[in-house]
């Protein structure tokens, strides 16, 4: 019996391993794409100098903040639509995370970096972005942040795609760390607040030092919500926990009373929402160690009995 050429095993070996992706769900994918592009969008914007555009009068990163919610929109329906059409795939969660990692990884980043540049970034404060080669300590330290909020993000996307072992929505209660799109919305609706209180209620006047001050926080919220990211903190996924099924009279009663603040304060109800949702893993993980750890759940507070973080009810899999 003779032995097979040697390129002939070579072209067996190659054949076995290659996969080729035949076909790609359209709308699902597209939905994607878009949460894509409004992050490329996002930190275009977050690169012009701050000031007024010629978008509602908006300042550039009122629009940048915008892009990211809208595609955190984008991020939601993407899912929503591969369920619908039940084309979920392999293809659809990778692509989906790579979007995420643009739009709430890059874009949130860029535009804190951007913000305190304006005030913090010495002569080109209006053009430049603080870097490395800053010529202050302080500028390589908000660089620094920015790009530890980035590979925390990346990390925390990472860790969900050789996690999840399960696509049963019913055991996606709970997020093991703060889920990216919550992290990118604390960013942006802080950064959405502070455009807020600079450009529309102070007209461009605010009190002296305020924007300077404020602007302070932003690179501590950055610091505090990527530690949650790459944390084992546990985060209430809220569709799957509280807007699916039925629920109490009272506790829709209850649901209209941020959306009626969101009505006349619509800047300060988003970034309250956001920050509380920040904080409620660390503030649940005090409540257990205090109380004790509940039947069914582990030290760090996930139910025993889930595997999966429940980011993949919002992935799309097309």
């Amino acid at each position: 019996m003779t032995n097979p050429p040697a390129h002939s095993l070579d072209q067996v070996r190659a054949s076995r391993h290659r996969r080729r992706l035949k076909a790609v769900s359209v709308i699902p994918t597209l939905l994607t794409l878009g949460n894509l592009i409004c992050g490329f969008a996002a930190i275009h914007y977050a690169s012009k100098p701050i000031g007024a555009s010629n978008v509602l009068g908006w300042s550039t990163l009122t629009i940048a903040g915008t892009l990211v919610f809208l595609g955190m929109l984008f991020d939601g329906l993407d899912g929503f639509a591969a369920r619908l059409t039940r084309s979920a795939s392999e293809f659809g969660a990778q692509l989906d995370s790579m979007a995420d990692m643009v739009t709430f990884g890059v874009a949130p980043a860029f535009m804190v970096l951007r913000l305190v540049s304006y005030y913090y970034g010495g002569p080109e404060h209006y053009t430049g972005i603080l870097g490395p080669d800053a010529d202050n300590v302080y500028g390589k330290i908000m660089w620094g942040v920015a790009a530890f909020y980035i590979c925390c993000t990346a990390l925390r996307l990472a860790r969900f795609n050789v996690e999840v072992v399960s696509a049963d929505e019913a055991d996606h209660r709970f997020f093991r760390g703060l889920p990216s799109p919550g992290a990118a919305g604390a960013i942006a609706s802080l950064t959405l607040l502070h455009q807020h209180l600079m450009v529309i209620r102070f007209h461009e006047l605010p009190p002296d030092g305020f924007e300077k001050t404020s602007a302070l926080l932003l690179p501590l919220a950055t610091l505090l919500v990527s530690a949650a990211m790459i944390s084992r903190l546990r985060y209430v996924h809220i569709i799957n926990r509280y807007l699916r099924g039925r629920q109490s009279f009272a506790f829709v009663a209850w649901t209209m009373l941020p959306i009626a603040f969101a009505v006349w304060w619509f800047q300060v109800a988003l970034a309250v929402c956001f920050c509380v949702y920040a904080i409620s893993g660390p503030f649940a993980r005090v409540l257990l160690r205090r109380k004790g750890t509940p039947p069914g759940l582990r030290a760090d507070g996930t139910p025993i009995a889930t595997t999966s973080s429940s980011e993949s009810a919002m992935r799309p899999k097309n």
